[in-house]
């Protein structure tokens, strides 16, 4: 059968981007990671890729705060297409994605988000939560647009809000539901 090839991008520690590893390495999701790609040098999600045996690569960024450059963007789109990827995946990528990713992976970019959006796009969504006095917050799946958490939902996990939560231990809850929704979603995109 064969693999489908995921292209991982990342800005932080990599704890998605290790969950997904992981379901790959037991058997239990039928891809294989072809790139990890982030935009930070020392990022975590570069020793995640490198534990795994993932071919991984720092991007300069450029000059904006919360986009690449144009001609980062081209050259992420060459180095995605350079290794077969198929399937794009946001793992704590902190910049939003215009042309040409958005045209040359129309509707095969996702993104996982910590809230149960439309609510709460953006930064920090579970502090968000937390002050709007949600009973219910999660985390949920959506393909990319142009915009910020904007795109089309395509799973969502619910998590309760518990008496007493702080941000930490909510986002803490809410990242173990990250952590088993995306590889799941994922491997919908396997079977297409």
């Amino acid at each position: 059968m064969k693999k489908l090839g995921l292209g991982i991008l990342g800005s932080g520690k990599g704890s998605n981007c290790r969950a997904i590893l992981e379901q790959i390495s037991a058997g239990n999701l039928p891809a294989e990671a072809r790139l990890v790609v982030s935009d930070v040098f020392d990022a975590g999600i570069l020793d995640v890729a490198r534990e795994f045996g993932v071919p991984n690569v720092y991007l300069p960024p450029g000059k904006f705060r919360t986009r690449l450059e144009p001609n980062v963007e081209m050259e992420l789109e060459r180095l995605l297409q350079q290794a077969g990827v198929e399937l794009v995946v946001l793992a704590g990528f902190m910049r939003v994605l215009k042309e040409p990713m958005l045209g040359a992976y129309r509707r095969r970019i996702i993104n996982i988000h910590p809230s149960l959006l439309p609510k709460f796009p953006g930064i920090e969504s579970w502090k968000q939560a937390l002050a709007a006095g949600e009973k219910i917050t999660g985390c949920s799946v959506h393909y990319v647009d142009a915009g910020i958490d904007s795109g089309e939902v395509i799973a969502r996990r619910k998590v309760p809000v518990l008496p007493g939560d702080t941000p930490e231990s909510l986002h803490a809850r809410i990242q173990i539901a990250e952590r088993a929704l995306y590889p799941e979603v994922i491997a919908q995109f396997c079977e297409v």
